[in-house]
């Protein structure tokens, strides 16, 4: 192979990548922790270094050129290429110290981690931990976390997961707020209530309804997709809402709702990256997170 004729930066490629997949030089530049004017340069360095015009303006946005596309599958191949050899150098690395990122729900992080995060501080200084609250699923391939808890069982062949506990979330709601809308004893009486949820999209209403719930949207008068923040909600008395067992039953401020529903499964999996999941590092973190929270469970 002829070394020499490689003559552009992975880093311009890369920019001019990055650039395509998100539509922009500021979406590029929040996307790789860089400037738009940053990401400008390497792109009009890569065009400079192969020879061709591989961005041009369109109004206010910006479209590949002929030249732009016939490379862009070649780049992507690259990038994935590099993806992989990330993965690979993180699942050799032995070092116990250095970051390790943990994507979970906000419940999940507010309630469940703080003591095992506690105990791996503990026995293991070095670990800098990221901890990724959101209810969004991350992906664990292209290292937007390392592990990650999940409420269901993956699929990816990539991807290897541990069973580590099974939760129930029930209704709740405080006294003062069962007192105004009356006695929740059958199914019937929740349509006297609010409830606090996610969404209010039929196919939510067609869940709650399956459960046994004869409710309708005029009943979700408040959506947010932050657990924590629909069981603050819940707490000052503005509705029902599901929270884990566990969690619920140790609040003084709310009672359980009767078992007019089913309680909600709560499966929690511990899941990442088979490649990465050879990190001594990383292993360590997996191990800890999988017997804490199989502990509290």
């Amino acid at each position: 192979m002829d070394w020499k004729t490689i003559e552009f930066d992975w880093n311009h490629a890369r920019a001019l990548l990055v650039t395509a997949e998100e539509g922009s030089y500021s979406a590029a530049a929040r996307a790789l922790g860089s400037t738009q004017p940053t990401i400008g340069r390497q792109v009009a360095a890569l065009e400079e270094e192969l020879g061709v015009t591989l961005v041009q303006r369109v109004g206010r946005g910006l479209e590949l050129t002929e030249a732009g596309l016939d490379l862009l599958e070649h780049i992507r191949t690259m990038g994935d290429a590099a993806r992989r050899v990330s993965l690979t150098a993180t699942g050799r690395s032995r070092s116990l110290e250095g970051l390790v990122r943990i994507t979970a729900s906000e419940s999940q992080c507010a309630f469940l981690l703080p003591p095992v995060l506690a105990r791996i501080r503990e026995l293991h200084p070095g670990i800098e931990i990221d901890l990724v609250a959101t209810t969004e699923v991350r992906d664990l391939r292209t290292r937007e976390a390392d592990i990650a808890l999940r409420n269901f069982r993956p699929q990816d062949p990539e991807l290897t997961a541990r069973k580590v506990r099974e939760d129930k979330a029930w209704l709740y709601a405080t006294p003062e707020y069962l007192a105004r809308v009356g006695p929740i004893e059958t199914a019937e009486d929740l349509v006297r209530a609010d409830w606090i949820m996610m969404m209010r999209t039929e196919g939510m209403l067609g869940h709650l309804r399956g459960m046994g719930a004869p409710i309708s949207a005029k009943n979700l008068p408040i959506a947010t997709e932050d657990h924590l923040v629909q069981w603050a909600l819940c707490r000052a008395g503005l509705g029902l809402c599901f929270m884990m067992e566990h969690v619920g039953d140790a609040e003084p401020t709310v009672v359980r709702i009767p078992e007019v529903l089913p309680p909600v499964p709560v499966p929690l999996w511990l899941t990442t990256h088979r490649a990465v999941h050879t990190s001594r590092r990383l292993r360590a973190v997996f191990d800890l997170l999988a017997e804490g929270l199989t502990a509290a469970g």
